[in-house]
C-alpha cells in the first residue's frame, strides 16, 4: 500500500468521529479532506481560505490534498477516500463519461455539484507578451502548452484555437508533466502559453516576469468564432473579465470567456448533512470568505448558474427550496441533467457487459458510439462523440 494511500485512507477515517454543531444547523466532521488544483492555483487558495473559515468558525480542520492533473484529482473521489473535489470542467466531462473518463476504468461519474465559484476572473490562454499575440489566430505557428493528463486545459486551449479558426497542426505542441511546469516553461523560453484562470500566481509571476503576459481577446461580435469554440467546450460563455495578470482591471478589461472554477464537487451518494451544511455555510456566511481570496466573490448566491450542465447534489437542491431559490425550470433542469445521469450509467453498465473491446482506442471508440446512440434515443445532445 503506498504511502498516498494510507494517508489518504487516514483522512477518510479521521471524518467519521461525531459530528461538531455550530450556529444555524451547520453539522460538519472534525476533520475534512478535499482535492483541489496544486499548491499555485486559484482553486487552491480559495479552499485554503474557505478551510480557514470552517476553522474559525465550526472547529473543522480541512485537510486539501493538491493534484498536478486530472487522474490525481479525481481519483480519490471516485474511490470514496475523500468526499469533495474543487475540481475544473474535468468534472463535466467525469459526469459525461467522456475524454479521459471515456476509459474503462472509468466511465460516467455520479458528480453532483455542491456551489460553483464565477466571478470578475476569466479562464483562457495565458500568452508570453513578447509574440505579438492579440487574438486566437495571432497563435499561429507559435508554441503552445499541453498537459500529459489533464483533458481539460487541453480541451480549453483547443477552444481558443477553434476560435481563431485554428488546430492543434497549426501550432507547435509542447508537453509538460503539470499546469505549474507549463508556466514555468513559458517564463523559462520553452513554451508561450498556458490555460488557466487569469487571477491564478502562475500568470501573475508570467506578468512580472521580463516577457510580461497578454490574455487574447474573444470579440462577442465574432459569432462564427464563438461557434466554433463552444462547439468544442459548449460550458464556456463570454465574459468581460476584470481581474487578470497583467495590465488588465475595471478600466481596461479583458474580453475573453469565462465557466465556473473551481467546481467543487461530490458524488450523488454523499452525506446530505454535509451536503447542506456546506452550501449554507457558502450562502450564509458569503460576507466572513468573499475577500479571503481572489476568486472568492464568485460563489454569491447572484453567481450560481443554476441551470448548468451538471446537476446539484440534492441536499443542496432542498436547501435552495428552503430558503426560495428554486423555480419549476431549475427543477425541471436538475430532472432532466439526473436522468441524463441515468441513461450514461445504465449505458456503461449495459456496453461494460457486453464484452466490449479490450483495445484502449476501440474501447473508447465503442463507448462513444453507444453513449451517443443513447442521448439521441432520449432525445438529448450527445454534445462528444
Amino acid at each position: 500500500m503506498s504511502r498516498l494511500t494510507r494517508g489518504l485512507m487516514g483522512l477518510t477515517l479521521s471524518t467519521l468521529p461525531a459530528l461538531a454543531f455550530s450556529a444555524d444547523n451547520v453539522k460538519l466532521p472534525n476533520t475534512l479532506a478535499m482535492t483541489a488544483y496544486g499548491t499555485g492555483s486559484a482553486g487552491y487558495s480559495q479552499m485554503v481560505s474557505i478551510g480557514n473559515l470552517l476553522q474559525n468558525e465550526y472547529g473543522t480542520s480541512v485537510r486539501i490534498l493538491p493534484g498536478e492533473n486530472d487522474v490525481s484529482r479525481m481519483t480519490p473521489l471516485k474511490m470514496g477516500r475523500v468526499p469533495l473535489c474543487a475540481c475544473g470542467i474535468a468534472s463535466y466531462y467525469g459526469s459525461e463519461g467522456v475524454l479521459m473518463f471515456a476509459d474503462e476504468n472509468w466511465g460516467p461519474q455520479p458528480i453532483r455539484v455542491i456551489t460553483t465559484s464565477i466571478a470578475s476572473f476569466g479562464l483562457g490562454i495565458a500568452v508570453a507578451g513578447d509574440i505579438g499575440v492579440e487574438s486566437p489566430e495571432d497563435l499561429r505557428g507559435k508554441r503552445v502548452s499541453w498537459i500529459r493528463g489533464d483533458d481539460a486545459l487541453n480541451l480549453g486551449t483547443e477552444a481558443y484555437l477553434a476560435f481563431g479558426g485554428l488546430t492543434w497542426d497549426d501550432v507547435e505542441k509542447v508537453e509538460f508533466p503539470g499546469y505549474g511546469r507549463s508556466f514555468e516553461g513559458i517564463i523559462a523560453d520553452q513554451t508561450d502559453t498556458g490555460f488557466t484562470v487569469s487571477v491564478a500566481p502562475p500568470p501573475q509571476q508570467l506578468a512580472a516576469s521580463p516577457r510580461g503576459i497578454v490574455w487574447p481577446k474573444l470579440d462577442p461580435a465574432d459569432k462564427e468564432g464563438w461557434a466554433r469554440l463552444q462547439k468544442v467546450a459548449p460550458y464556456f460563455q463570454p465574459h468581460t473579465v476584470t481581474s487578470a495578470a497583467g495590465d488588465y482591471g475595471k478600466d481596461k478589461p479583458w474580453v475573453g470567456a469565462s465557466y465556473p472554477y473551481p467546481i467543487l464537487v461530490a458524488n450523488a451518494s454523499t452525506d446530505d448533512e454535509l451536503a447542506k451544511s456546506l452550501i449554507r455555510v457558502f450562502i450564509e456566511d458569503y460576507d466572513k470568505y468573499k475577500d479571503a481570496a481572489p476568486g472568492n466573490a464568485g460563489y454569491s448566491l447572484d453567481n450560481q448558474n443554476m441551470q448548468w450542465v451538471i446537476p446539484f447534489h440534492d441536499a443542496v437542491v432542498d436547501h435552495y427550496k428552503e430558503i426560495g431559490h428554486w423555480t419549476d425550470e431549475m427543477q425541471a433542469h436538475q430532472d432532466m441533467l439526473v436522468e441524463r445521469q441515468r441513461i450514461l450509467k445504465e449505458t456503461w453498465d449495459n456496453f461494460t457487459a457486453s464484452n466490449p473491446p479490450s483495445d484502449e482506442d476501440a474501447f473508447g471508440k465503442g463507448w462513444m458510439a453507444a453513449r451517443a446512440k443513447a442521448l439521441e434515443a432520449a432525445g438529448m445532445n450527445p454534445v462528444f462523440r
